[in-house]
């Protein structure tokens, strides 16, 4: 049966080193696209709001429509029926059924009054509705096209960049599988906790880079004799030799030159 390959301290580190640019070069790729897949969501959220605003209004002035038809057959209705009344009071024997009928005309007279005064309200709300239907669709309209700029502007970036984004995410699965999985655990944790996204990081003049503290004497050696991981005390990043991130910045330099 074949002895499974052993990795040595170096080779771990290599590894990781090189995952880290390849992940680091993601980024960069994901960073010029910056905020624009949010603002196109944004946008497409604002545009949906305005279509369900215009939706309703549109939905208010049918009603409006609907009832001042309603108010009108109701005016209608008032008129035949005070017509009817009067008929009937030229065939009346007594006062008393006279009175009646003329509350009745009294009655349906108030109705249409009551019915022209709604309907003037009507009126007045479908005009209300009218200019804020043509503000929100003039609004509508500017968002869409802006909208639709930004997907442009997106759709450009992503055909630069999509393939090989893809190419580099194979890449970094293809690396992941090269490393111990509580040490890429770890990578994984120390790169979600920096802003940088970098959890492995050369020695730069004593310290680590982007960092202003510096790394004991000892310990430089230490990570130079590529014997035992290595972090940083201060932002629990891994530590590696100069020479090693250059030799392996001119590999990976080739590899990304190929993709």
């Amino acid at each position: 049966m074949a002895k499974k390959k052993e990795f040595s301290v170096e080779d771990k580190l290599r590894a990781l080193y090189d995952l880290q640019l390849i992940d680091s070069r993601i980024d960069k790729i994901r960073s010029v696209r910056g905020e624009l897949p949010l603002e196109v969501e944004d946008l497409e959220d604002e545009v949906a709001g305005f279509e369900v605003r215009i939706s309703k209004i549109d939905e208010n002035l049918k009603q409006f429509t609907d009832d001042i038809k309603a108010k009108e057959i109701s005016t209608d209705n008032a008129k035949t029926m005070i017509k009817k009344y009067n008929e009937q009071q030229k065939n009346v024997r007594n006062n008393r059924a006279f009175e009646s009928l003329s509350k009745e005309i009294e009655f349906q007279e108030l109705e249409m009054q009551l019915c022209a005064k709604q309907i003037k309200e009507l009126y007045a709300q479908i005009e209300l509705k009218k200019v804020s239907l043509e503000k929100n669709n003039s609004k509508l309209s500017e968002r869409k096209d802006h909208l639709g700029n930004k997907k442009k502007e997106l759709g450009v970036i992503l055909k630069e960049t999509e393939k090989e984004e893809n190419d580099l995410l194979k890449k970094s699965k293809d690396f992941e599988s090269k490393i111990d999985e509580s040490l890429l655990i770890s990578y994984k944790k120390i790169r979600s906790s920096v802003r940088n996204g970098l959890a492995v990081v050369a020695l730069e003049r004593g310290a680590s880079a982007g960092s202003f503290f510096t790394i004991p004497p000892q310990v430089q050696i230490d990570i130079a004799s590529r014997k035992k991981l290595i972090t940083d005390e201060h932002s629990g990043r891994i530590l590696v030799d100069k020479v090693l991130a250059d030799e392996e910045n001119e590999k990976m330099q080739k590899l990304f030159t190929s993709i």
